[in-house]
């Protein structure tokens, strides 16, 4: 996963577009192969890193992580860290993750239509 450089011409046209157009910032939040899946799982409610890693079997750890990482970051899950040995770390959708279950219901029964 390699970022852009905030000096590029193609980081400018992004965030251009994402001001300008509200659809393509949304999508740039959910965008990844991983996130909508992610999201899918989530929308049962909290589940540990170990509990998304088994429902994704295709996953790797990094990739999870790094997904992860970017969804708290767009404020779509929040993770809580309990101070107990060993650590036990939690995700959860936030408010603005839980918007996405409808879409994703939507993005479901338009998928076993095709």
């Amino acid at each position: 996963m390699t970022k852009i450089k905030k000096t590029s011409t193609n980081f400018e046209n992004k965030k251009t577009l994402e001001k300008d157009c509200a659809e393509i910032y949304a999508i740039n939040l959910i965008s990844g192969q991983w996130i909508l899946c992610i999201c899918y799982h989530l929308k049962k409610g909290r589940l540990r890193f170990s509990e998304l890693k088994n429902s994704i079997p295709n996953i790797t750890e990094r990739m999870l992580t790094l997904q992860l990482k970017k969804m708290e970051g767009s404020r779509l899950i929040r993770r809580e860290v309990y101070a107990q040995v060993p650590l036990r770390v939690e995700y959860e959708l936030t408010l603005l993750g839980k918007g996405l279950l409808p879409i994703l219901s939507q993005l479901e029964g338009w998928g076993r239509s095709i």
